[in-house]
Order: structure tokens, then C-alpha cells, then sequence
């Protein structure tokens, strides 16, 4: 019995993690609004140590188009400016020497195709992860009935498991219908 309990509430935190990538996934894909979530993939070199910007400067969105990073320390300018330009972000920061500010463009409609489709990948990985972990828990439970579990509670587990599969299957494309939506919008 504690064993059954434990099959299925590894199953549901497998998925439940499924569904938290995706949350933080979706969050660093640029909706043509300014977020500071877009700089959590850049690293900087500060006193040797690759540490996110957020760690060397005050990161700040004055308004809905633009990104401000004040840095700490006045050496950290050309780094900062470098490692954005670098990034996969494609945009071009400006230095006024007292602060870099990130203009976000408003997004082409080819754009906003490409960012839905790469929401859709997005959420087709977590989407095979929550099968996967459904599936690793029918298999755990059909090797507890050889070792002693009865059908019965195999049968229950595996309907239980397909319940909290659909839950957060549901929740995926709920965050991906949000998410599209919000990339979608003018």
C-alpha cells in the first residue's frame, strides 16, 4: 500500500515539474513587451564568476517597451553591453554611460508565428514528459503486482495516473493558449 502511494506521487511530481519547465520556458520567450525574465539566460563575467546581470546591476522596466540595467559598478558597462549583444536576444542595447537601456520592438507578424511555434515545441516537450512520467508509473505498478500489490489497486493507480495526466495536460494548453495569446496581441 505505501508503495502504491509512492508510484503515484513520484508520478505526479515528475509532472508537476513538466509543468513548472514550462512555466519558466515560456517566460523567456519575448512577447513584445518588456520583461526582465528576457535577461535570466545572460551570463556576465563579474570578478571572475559567470553570474546572471540581475547579480551585477539593478534591471528595471520603466515601461512597457523598455529594459534599464544600471550596473553597480561603473567597469561592468562594456560587459553587460557585450554579453547582451552576444546573446540570442537580437537586440541592440544603448549606453548613455549612466545607464543601457534595451528598446523591445514591437513584434512583425512573422515573429509572433515563429515565437507561437516555439511555444508549441515548448509545450510538446512538456507534454511528453507528463506521458512519460504516466507511463514510468503503470510500469512501476505492474512490477509492485508481481511482487505482491493486487490488481485491484494496479487497476486504481493506473486510473488515478490517467487522471492526474489529463489534469496537467490541461494545464499545459492552458498556459500555452495563454501564452499565444499574449504573443498574438498587437
Amino acid at each position: 500500500m505505501a508503495e502504491y502511494k509512492v508510484i503515484l506521487s513520484d508520478a505526479e511530481e515528475r509532472m508537476e515539474e513538466a509543468v513548472m519547465y514550462l512555466e519558466e520556458a515560456l517566460s523567456h520567450i519575448r512577447a513584445g513587451k518588456a520583461n526582465i525574465k528576457l535577461l535570466d539566460g545572460i551570463r556576465v563575467d563579474n570578478y571572475g564568476s559567470m553570474v546572471p546581470i540581475n547579480n551585477c546591476a539593478a534591471v528595471t522596466t520603466p515601461d512597457a517597451r523598455t529594459i534599464a540595467i544600471k550596473p553597480w559598478d561603473k567597469s561592468m558597462f562594456k560587459i553587460i553591453e557585450k554579453a547582451i549583444i552576444n546573446s540570442d536576444l537580437g537586440i541592440m542595447p544603448e549606453n548613455n554611460g549612466e545607464i543601457i537601456r534595451i528598446g523591445i520592438p514591437p513584434l512583425t507578424e512573422e515573429r509572433r508565428k515563429q515565437l507561437a511555434k516555439q511555444c508549441g515545441k515548448e509545450g510538446e516537450q512538456a507534454r511528453v514528459s507528463v506521458r512519460n512520467a504516466r507511463r514510468d508509473g503503470n510500469e512501476a505498478l505492474k512490477k509492485a503486482v508481481k511482487e505482491g500489490l493486487s490488481e485491484d489497486f494496479q487497476k486504481d493507480g493506473e486510473a488515478d495516473l490517467q487522471k492526474k495526466h489529463d489534469h496537467y495536460v490541461k494545464k499545459i494548453e492552458e498556459l500555452l493558449a495563454a501564452k499565444e495569446k499574449e504573443i498574438m496581441t498587437v
